[in-house]
C-alpha cells in the first residue's frame, strides 16, 4: 500500500461491503452542492401527550422532538435537528403542532453526491413509517417545502389552544382518561363567559405567568378567550338518529348523492343526566363537555392553564367577576387560582402566511 492513494473504497452502509472504486471528490464542489441541496420542510404533527415528557428534546426522557428526530434519522441516514413552533408540557396534546427540519438528500451509493430533494408526500409517508414502528401516539399529518429563512417558531402569526372540561359527578370514561379535566361540580357557563370578557385583550398577564417563564415581557394580546358547550366526544348514533338516517337513504336513488342528515336533537348538547334518572342498564350518563378556546400570537409559560384554572373557579361559584379583575390587576402569580392540569390542553393550530 503506497502513501499516495489515488483511489478509495466506498462502502455500502446496508451490507458493509465495498461497492466500487471511485475517484477522490472535489471538496470545494461538494461543499457548494451541499449548500445548494438543503431543503427545509415545514412539518405538521399531531400527538397524544400522555406518554411524552413534553415536546422539547431531553436526553433521558421520551419527547416529541426526540421521537421525531429519531424517525427522520432512520429515514435519511443522518442526524437532523427539529425546531418546534410551540413547546408543550408533559401530558399536553396537539391536534396540529408545527416544526421545521433541514434535509440534504445525498446518494447512498456515492457519498457526497447531492440528489434532488424528496417530495413532501415521500417525507410524510417515510417518517410515519418509522414513527408507527415504535408507537402510534405521534403522526405527521402534513409536510410542505419552505425557504431556508422560514422558521416554524418565529414565522408563526397565531396560535390557538383548546381546553376540554368534563362537568358532572359520574366517573370519567376510560376513553376520556388523560384527555380532559374532570370537574365533578356543575359549571356556570354564563359566568365563565363573563370572566372571559375581562381577560381578553392586551394586558399585563403576570398573574398568569408561571415561574420559569423566559419571556422578556408579561404583556400579551389575547385575541380570543371563549368557552362553549359541545357534544361529548366519541358519539355514536342512537335509535332515533339511525332511523332518520335509514329513512333518508331509502328515499334516495342509488345513483344520487347521499347527504348525511344532521344528528337529532338528542345528539346535540347534552346537559347531562342526574344520578337518579333511569337511563337503562349498561348505559353511561354523559358529562357536560365545555371547551375553552384561547388564541394569540404567543403565550406566556402556562398562561392558558392558569387562565382555565380561574375560569373553572368562576364556574363553580367560588370566584366572582370582580375577583377575576382583582387577580388580573394584582400582576402576581400568587393571586391566581390553581392551574388546570395538562391533560385537558390541546394545541389546536399554528397559523402562517405560507409562501406559494
Amino acid at each position: 500500500m503506497t502513501k499516495n492513494c489515488k483511489h478509495t473504497l466506498e462502502f455500502d452502509t446496508d451490507n458493509n461491503k465495498p461497492s466500487k472504486i471511485s475517484k477522490p471528490h472535489n471538496h470545494n464542489m461538494t461543499q457548494k452542492n451541499s449548500a445548494a441541496g438543503i431543503q427545509r420542510y415545514l412539518v405538521a404533527i399531531e400527538y397524544i401527550g400522555t406518554h411524552f415528557s413534553g415536546s422539547q428534546k431531553q436526553l433521558s426522557c421520551r419527547t416529541v422532538v426526540g421521537a421525531l428526530e429519531e424517525a427522520f434519522t432512520k429515514f435519511i441516514g443522518q442526524a437532523v435537528i427539529v425546531s418546534c413552533s410551540s413547546r408543550t408540557d408533559a401530558g399536553v396534546h396537539a391536534l396540529s403542532n408545527v416544526c421545521h427540519v433541514d434535509i440534504q438528500r445525498t446518494s447512498k451509493r456515492r457519498p457526497g453526491e447531492v440528489l434532488p430533494p424528496h417530495e413532501p408526500s415521500v417525507v410524510r409517508r417515510a417518517v410515519n413509517h418509522f414513527l408507527q414502528k415504535n408507537d402510534s401516539d405521534l403522526t405527521v399529518i402534513d409536510v410542505r417545502c419552505v425557504p431556508l429563512d422560514f422558521h416554524a417558531r418565529f414565522s408563526a402569526q397565531e396560535r390557538t389552544y383548546f381546553y376540554r372540561l368534563l362537568s358532572g359527578p359520574e366517573p370519567v370514561s376510560a376513553f376520556e382518561k388523560d384527555r380532559a379535566w374532570h370537574v365533578p361540580e356543575e359549571l356556570n357557563l354564563s359566568a365563565m363567559r363573563e370572566a372571559c370578557k375581562v381577560l381578553v385583550g392586551r394586558h399585563d398577564f403576570s398573574s398568569f405567568r408561571a415561574a420559569g417563564c423566559q419571556a422578556t415581557s408579561p404583556i400579551r394580546t389575547l385575541d380570543e378567550l371563549s368557552i362553549c358547550e359541545v357534544i361529548p366526544s366519541l358519539y355514536f348514533p342512537n335509535t332515533m338518529d339511525r332511523e332518520r338516517h335509514n329513512q333518508d337513504l331509502n328515499g334516495c336513488h342509488s345513483n344520487s348523492e347521499t347527504v348525511i342528515p344532521p344528528p337529532s336533537s338528542s345528539a346535540s348538547i347534552d346537559k347531562g343526566t342526574t344520578s337518579t334518572e333511569d337511563i337503562g342498564f349498561g348505559k353511561r350518563r354523559q358529562h357536560r363537555c365545555l371547551v375553552v378556546t384561547a388564541r394569540a400570537r404567543s403565550f406566556l409559560y402556562h398562561q392558558v392553564r392558569l387562565l382555565v384554572g380561574v375560569l373553572k373557579v368562576v364556574g363553580t361559584g367560588n370566584l366572582t367577576i370582580p375577583d377575576v379583575e382583582r387577580i388580573l390587576n394584582a400582576k402576581t402569580i400568587t393571586a391566581a387560582s390553581p392551574m388546570a392540569p395538562a391533560c385537558g390542553l390541546y394545541l389546536g393550530e399554528v397559523k402562517y402566511d405560507l409562501p406559494n
